[in-house]
C-alpha cells in the first residue's frame, strides 16, 4: 500500500453526513445530459465511480438555477424547474446503493455562456464587459435581476434537497456570476454591489443566505472558488483568502473547494485545467493556505492524477479531501484497487485532456485510454470471463493491440502478442519524445503490466509472418500493425520531405532551418516544432488550416500556441504545400495560399511533413483469403454489443483494428479493441 494511505481512506463527516473516504471527483460537465436532465447514461458514469470506492462524487459543472444561464451548451443539466427532481431521485439511489455520496454544482454561468442557443435571452454579469472565451457582451443586471437570481439559487437548492442528493456547491470559479461580481476584471459597479471588496462579496452573500434559508442549517453547502484568479486585473491571492475567511466565518458554507486561475480566455482556461506539461498538484499550495484560516473543510482538485500526492495532500494538512476528477475518467476504481492493495493495477491519468477537449468543441468526455467511461451501459470496467477458452494471436503492441492482449487475456483466452520492436507502444513512444507529451508513456506502461501480469506470450523483437502467425493454430488473429507516416501529394514530396515520426525517432536530424507542413492539425506537428527550436532550428510551421493546431482542444492548444510563441516558431496557417525540390544543398518549399492562390516559396535547409499515417496491412491481406469471415467485422453485432456471427470450427477469424484500418487515434484504437475483443 502506499505511504499515507490510511490517510485517505479515513471518513470525513461534514455535519450529518459521513463520507467514507477522503477522494471525490468534481463536478464536470462530460457533456452527457439529455433534455437538460441526468440521464442513464450520466448516472451510470458516476454510479461506476461509486462502485469503485469513491467517498463522494459531484455531478453537473455548470448546472443552471435560472433560465437566462441555459443548460443547452455542452449538454449541461438544468436545475430551474422542478421536473428534474424524478431524476436526481434516481441518480441519487443509484450512487447511493454503492456506498458514495452524491452532490450538485449549482451556478448562474452571466456573461460566461451564449445567448444564441436555447432560449435566445441575453446574457447578464454585473457590468457589460465581454468575455472573450463565450464571446458576448452581457446586459448589466438591474436590480430586479439580482432578487430573481438570487431566488432562483435559493429554489435551485430545494430541488437538490427534494431530490435526494447529499449536498450541493455554488460555482464562483471559472468565471461564473458569483465570481464575476467579486472580481474586478467583470465588476465596474459604482452601487451597493460594485467597488470594495465588502460590496463585490454581497452578492453572493445574498445567494447563500437565501439558499440556507429556504433548505435549513442541516442541509450541506459548500462554494467552489479561485485562491488566486492569477491575473493582473483579477482577485489576487489575498483578495481569494479574503473572501474564503469571511463566507466561512458567516457560516453561509459548509466546505471550500479551491482551485487556481480562471478561465476568461483561452490561455487562462488551459491554466486553470492543467495537462501534462504542468507538474502534478501546481496549485496545492492555493487551498493549503485558505486551510490554514478557516474552520471549515477545503477541497482541492487541478491535476493530482496520482494516490500517492493525493494522499500527502491530506496526510500533511494540505487539505481535508482531495478531488481526483480526470484520475476516476482513466480509472473509475482505484479507491477500491487501492483499499484491496492492487495500486499496481490502477489506470492512471496522463494528463492528456482528451476528456476535456471533446467537451469544448461539442462532443462527450471520453478518456483517452480507457474506452468504457462514459459508455457504462455498453462497454465493461470489469472484463467477464468467456464460456469457452480460445487461441489467439494480436500482431502489433501498439494501444490497440495491448488492449486487445489484455481483454482477450481477461476473458481466460490463450493470447500470443507479436511486436516486430523491441519495445511496446507503437506510436505512442514516439509522440512521447517530444516535449511535454512524454507522460503519454504512461499508457504503454499500464498495457504492458497488465499483459503481463495477464500471462500474455510477449514477443518483442518478432516480426509475425503468415508462417509464424498460423503455426499457432489460432481461433481468433488480431491485426493491430499500425500505420505507416504518409509524405502527402505534394510534388517531390516522396523523394525530398521527412516526416515528423523521422525526426522524432531520431532517423533524421534536421539543422539550420526548417519548413514544418502540417496537413492533420494535431499535437504531432506543433510538438515536434518545439522539438526543432528546443534544439537550435529556425522553424516555420505552415497548415492548410486556419490556425496551427487547429485540431487540439482547449486545454491543450493554448500551450502548444504559447511555446512555439516563445521560441520564435514563424506560424503560417491557410497555406498548402504542392511543391518540393532540391536547389543545390538544400530544397524549395512550393506553398499555396488557400484563401487567395497566390504562390510562395521557402529556401530551406530541410522540409518536414505530417500527413498522418497509412495503414501497413501486408500481413493482414496475405492472411484474408484463408480466414472464415474474409477479415471483416460485422459493424451491426460490433455496435450492438453482441459477438461476431463466425464459425470458428470452419478455421480462424481474422479482424484488423486501430491505424492498421485507417489512421485515427489512440482512444479509436482502444475502443476498436474493447468492443470487438469483450465479445470473442
Amino acid at each position: 500500500m502506499i505511504a499515507n494511505a490510511d490517510a485517505l481512506l479515513k471518513p470525513l463527516t461534514i455535519k450529518g453526513l459521513t463520507i467514507r473516504n477522503r477522494v471525490m471527483s468534481t463536478s464536470h460537465a462530460p457533456g452527457y445530459g439529455r433534455d437538460g436532465k441526468p440521464q442513464e447514461r450520466y448516472q451510470l458514469y458516476h454510479a461506476e465511480k461509486a462502485k469503485g470506492g469513491i467517498g463522494l462524487t459531484m455531478f453537473g459543472g455548470s448546472s443552471s438555477v435560472a433560465v437566462d444561464s441555459p443548460a443547452a451548451p455542452w449538454n449541461q443539466i438544468s436545475v430551474a424547474d422542478d421536473s428534474v427532481i424524478p431524476f436526481f431521485r434516481q441518480f441519487s439511489d443509484r450512487v447511493h446503493q454503492h456506498g458514495g455520496k452524491l452532490m450538485i454544482q449549482l451556478t448562474h454561468m452571466g456573461r460566461r455562456t451564449k445567448w444564441d442557443t436555447e432560449h435566445w435571452l441575453p446574457t447578464v454579469s454585473p457590468s457589460p464587459r465581454r468575455e472573450p472565451a463565450s464571446r458576448t457582451i452581457p446586459k448589466e443586471m438591474e436590480a430586479e435581476d439580482i432578487a430573481r437570481i438570487v431566488k432562483s439559487f435559493a429554489q435551485a437548492a430545494r430541488r437538490c434537497r427534494e431530490g435526494g442528493l447529499d449536498g450541493c456547491e455554488v460555482s464562483a470559479a471559472h468565471g461564473h456570476l458569483i465570481d464575476q461580481f467579486w472580481s474586478p476584471s467583470v465588476n465596474q459597479r459604482t452601487d451597493r454591489y460594485g467597488g470594495s471588496l465588502e460590496n463585490r462579496m454581497r452578492f453572493g452573500i445574498e445567494v447563500l443566505e437565501a439558499m440556507r434559508a429556504e433548505v435549513g442549517d442541516d442541509y450541506v453547502i459548500g462554494i467552489r472558488m479561485s485562491g488566486d484568479e492569477m491575473i493582473a486585473d483579477g482577485l489576487s491571492q489575498e483578495d481569494c483568502l479574503t473572501i474564503a475567511t469571511e463566507y466561512a466565518r458567516r457560516g453561509l458554507v459548509d466546505f471550500l473547494n479551491i482551485l487556481g486561475g480562471q478561465a476568461r480566455d483561452h490561455i487562462a482556461h488551459a491554466i486553470s485545467l492543467p495537462n501534462m506539461s504542468f507538474p502534478v498538484a501546481p496549485f496545492l499550495f492555493l487551498p493549503s493556505a485558505i486551510k490554514r484560516e478557516v474552520d471549515v473543510p477545503v477541497f482541492h482538485a487541478q491535476r493530482v492524477t496520482d494516490l500517492a500526492t493525493a494522499a500527502r495532500a491530506v496526510a500533511e494538512g494540505h487539505v481535508d479531501m482531495v478531488a481526483m476528477t480526470r484520475a476516476h475518467i482513466a480509472d473509475p476504481h482505484l479507491v477500491k484497487k487501492l483499499s484491496e492493495g492492487r495500486a499496481d493495477d490502477i489506470r492512471q491519468c496522463v494528463g492528456a485532456g482528451y476528456c476535456i477537449d471533446r467537451i469544448y468543441v461539442g462532443g462527450d468526455a471520453l478518456c483517452i485510454q480507457n474506452a468504457a467511461t462514459g459508455r457504462e451501459a455498453s462497454m465493461p470496467h470489469e472484463i467477464r470471463r468467456a464460456d469457452l477458452r480460445r487461441r489467439v494471436v494480436v500482431i502489433g503492441a501498439g494501444p490497440g493491440g495491448l488492449e486487445a492482449a489484455r481483454v482477450c487475456a481477461e476473458r481466460g483466452h490463450s493470447v500470443v502478442l507479436f511486436e516486430k520492436s523491441a519495445v511496446a507502444g507503437g506510436q505512442i513512444g514516439i509522440a512521447a519524445k517530444a516535449g511535454w507529451r512524454e507522460a503519454m508513456s504512461g499508457i504503454t506502461r499500464w498495457l504492458v503490466s497488465q499483459v503481463t501480469k495477464l500471462g500474455v506470450d510477449l514477443r518483442l523483437a518478432t516480426e509475425a509472418t503468415e508462417e509464424a502467425v498460423l503455426a499457432e493454430k489460432p481461433d481468433v488473429v488480431i491485426v493491430a500493425t499500425g500505420g505507416t507516416p504518409f509524405r502527402g501529394h505534394a510534388k517531390g514530396a516522396a523523394q525530398h520531405a521527412v516526416t515528423t515520426t523521422e525526426v522524432l525517432t531520431g532517423a533524421v536530424e534536421p539543422t539550420g532551418s526548417v519548413l514544418l507542413y502540417d496537413e492533420m492539425g494535431g499535437h504531432n506537428a506543433a510538438s515536434v516544432a518545439e522539438h526543432l527550436a528546443k534544439r537550435g532550428c529556425l522553424v516555420e510551421i505552415a497548415t492548410h488550416d486556419r490556425m496551427v493546431a487547429e485540431e487540439v482542444g482547449t486545454t491543450n492548444q493554448p500551450i502548444h500556441l504559447r511555446e512555439l510563441y516563445k521560441l520564435g516558431v514563424v506560424m503560417s496557417p491557410n497555406m498548402e504545400l504542392i511543391e518540393i525540390y532540391p536547389e543545390g544543398n538544400r530544397f524549395v518549399a512550393a506553398l499555396r495560399n488557400t484563401m487567395t492562390d497566390a504562390e510562395e516559396e521557402r529556401l530551406v535547409d530541410r522540409i518536414v511533413v505530417d500527413h498522418g499515417t497509412l495503414p501497413v496491412d501486408e500481413l493482414y491481406h496475405g492472411l484474408k483469403p484463408a480466414s472464415v469471415n474474409r477479415g471483416q467485422t460485422d459493424p451491426d453485432a460490433l455496435i450492438r454489443g453482441e459477438p461476431q456471427p463466425y464459425d470458428l470450427s470452419k478455421g480462424y477469424a481474422l479482424y484488423r483494428i486501430g491505424d492498421a484500418v485507417s489512421g485515427r487515434n489512440i482512444h479509436a484504437a482502444i475502443y476498436d479493441a474493447l468492443r470487438l475483443c469483450k465479445d470473442l
